[in-house]
């Protein structure tokens, strides 16, 4: 017998097959004696945060490449000057490019030096970030994203798994009841996700920017069961 059904909550998917041994996914398989049920778990949900990794962009123009470098080298300073006291850890800054600009009805020739600002900082000095770059010429404020905080990672993971099997013995014990059967045994765990949050991008807006409102970082876990209903 094969059967799929939706189900709600969790987006989990099913199917029965009866007397069948489980895929080579454990070491060692254990015999269903009466129906195997297979299900796909997904569970979603967000870490704490107290750190946010945020971009700058620089950029400078010049008749010259050498003249546009030079100018970008001198807001680089003045802006790492700025934001050493605030960072936690060191900056990132790549090498810089160069392109033309202008040219006809634009204007002369000349050219643009470009490069960017990483750090991060702390919710104590995030608007110190979005003033020190907003008041200097040549910055762009490319925006935030919130890092989880330590330890959320961690905790985040054993709360999914937790969610997820809850949520499988759930649907199990409801399939269970609808067979008639009484006995549920799990008999495989698969892990088929997670790994670390995902950073939530925010774009703050200068004087308006709050930490709070930012998109906490993001996980999800997902698991393959099977069950032996009897």
């Amino acid at each position: 017998m094969f059967l799929r059904r939706p189900l709600s909550l969790a987006a989990i998917s099913l199917s029965l097959l009866p007397l069948t041994w489980l895929q080579p996914a454990q070491a060692r398989p254990e015999r269903c004696s009466g129906t195997l049920l297979q299900l796909q778990v997904q569970q979603n949900g967000t870490t704490d945060f107290d750190r946010f990794r945020f971009n700058v962009g620089v950029e400078a123009d010049g008749p010259t490449g050498a003249e546009a470098i030079t100018l970008l080298n001198a807001r680089l300073e003045s802006l790492r000057g700025a934001l050493q006291p605030l960072v936690s850890g060191r900056l990132t800054v790549p090498a810089p490019n160069t392109y033309p600009i202008g040219g006809g009805p634009a204007g002369p020739k000349r050219q643009r030096a470009t490069t960017t600002v990483s750090g991060v900082v702390t919710k104590a000095n995030y608007n110190a970030v979005i003033q020190a770059a907003a008041r200097m010429p040549g910055m762009n404020l490319q925006g935030f994203s919130a890092l989880p905080s330590s330890g959320s990672e961690a905790a985040l993971q054993a709360k999914l798994m937790r969610q997820a099997l809850a949520e499988g013995g759930r649907q199990a014990k409801v399939t269970a009841d609808a067979l008639g059967l009484k006995q549920v045994q799990l008999l495989r765990i698969d892990q088929r996700g997670g790994g670390g949050p995902r950073p939530m991008p925010y774009l703050a807006a200068a004087r308006s920017f709050n930490p709070d409102e930012a998109p906490a970082p993001s996980n999800s876990l997902s698991l393959a069961l099977d069950y032996c209903l009897q």
